[in-house]
């Protein structure tokens, strides 16, 4: 067995993180021989609701599981993180402004990034999954200046998975066959999905999908499959969102294989004109553990258009946090 790796989840009462913790147990996100210590982070009104999940854990009897700790406290739940997932959030209500949705998340965030800070391991990797992911994100590092940028991420593998899958119905082909695939910007609705450079097989998609396929309904597909699941089931994605977090942290670990890449929000270092200081979705691979983004591809007008527009988003979504006073001293 290798050395014990600590993962602090937050909303682990909820339905992402049911659907995520007994595949933790099973050692599928981080290995067989991998021991794991499971921190649970939650709302004083979910504790009850978490110790049942904590109760069920131990009764899968996983050969690598240490221990399950359920807290609402941050500095303790974060005590010595390797990995945190942050899955709690605020949704938006009817009735809330973006500006009130911003503010609430924030107030959970911004204490998170202290604690994370304060007390997590010196190497801690912080995924962002509650909505908006970016701009909470951006938020919660904020507020833990001594943890270097490239250590939080914005989960948009869904979005990837989701790009990925509609290719596969498109083409016939098998998933395994579709690669290059990249969702830029921002997960929410203008976010931009690219086969500019995606292959299947051999082949350049575009010559199989169509040019207008690719950029009318794939796009529109990928980027309001949320909404058309929330639409059939009466719920929003749970064991899709899963499934992605597992697999971005599998490949961070591990890297993409082949001449593939993924695709992972990261703070900007400027590349593709993406202003520094934002959390955009990027192509990325792994290297050391983070997210490097891929360089060097060709943006033609249409995908340049459609990446500044939802960059644009970003920096309003990031003035709106700054007005609030909500970011900490390291804000980037």
């Amino acid at each position: 067995m290798s050395h014990p790796l600590t993962l602090t989840l937050t909303g682990a009462a909820g339905q992402i993180g049911y659907a995520l913790l007994f595949r933790v147990a099973s050692g599928e996100a981080f290995g067989p021989d991998t021991p794991v210590r499971v921190r649970m982070l939650e709302h004083p009104r979910a504790l009850k609701a978490a110790a049942g999940v904590a109760l069920e854990l131990q009764d899968a009897a996983s050969r690598v599981l240490l221990d399950v700790d359920v807290s609402s406290d941050p500095r303790h739940a974060f005590d010595g993180a390797d990995v945190a997932v942050l899955a709690g959030a605020r949704p938006r209500t009817a009735g809330m402004e973006r500006a009130d949705l911003l503010e609430a998340n924030a107030g959970i965030f911004g204490p998170q990034g202290a604690a994370l800070n304060d007390v997590a391991a010196d190497g801690v990797q912080v995924l962002v999954v509650g909505n908006p992911a970016n701009t909470n994100t951006l938020v919660v590092a904020s507020h833990a200046p001594d943890v270097p940028a490239d250590r939080f991420t914005a989960l948009t593998r869904l979005d990837h998975n989701r790009a990925v899958a509609q290719v596969a119905q498109r083409t016939g082909a098998p998933v395994a066959d579709i690669t290059r695939v990249t969702v830029w910007g921002n997960h929410s609705r203008t976010q931009y999905p690219d086969l500019r450079h995606a292959r299947v097989g051999s082949r350049p998609a575009l010559d199989l999908v169509g040019r207008e396929w690719a950029d009318g309904p794939f796009v529109d597909t990928v980027a309001q499959r949320g909404g058309a699941i929330i639409a059939a089931r009466g719920a929003s994605s749970v064991a899709s969102t899963a499934t992605a977090v597992l697999q971005h942290e599998h490949l961070r670990r591990h890297d993409v294989p082949g001449d593939d890449w993924t695709s992972a929000g990261r703070f900007s270092d400027g590349s593709y004109g993406v202003p520094e200081g934002v959390v955009c979705s990027f192509p990325v691979v792994a290297a050391d553990g983070t997210w490097q983004v891929v360089p060097g591809l060709d943006l033609d007008t249409t995908a340049r258009a459609r990446i500044d527009a939802s960059v644009a988003e970003l920096l309003d979504e990031r003035d709106a946090v700054r007005a609030l006073g909500v970011l900490g001293p390291g804000a980037r």
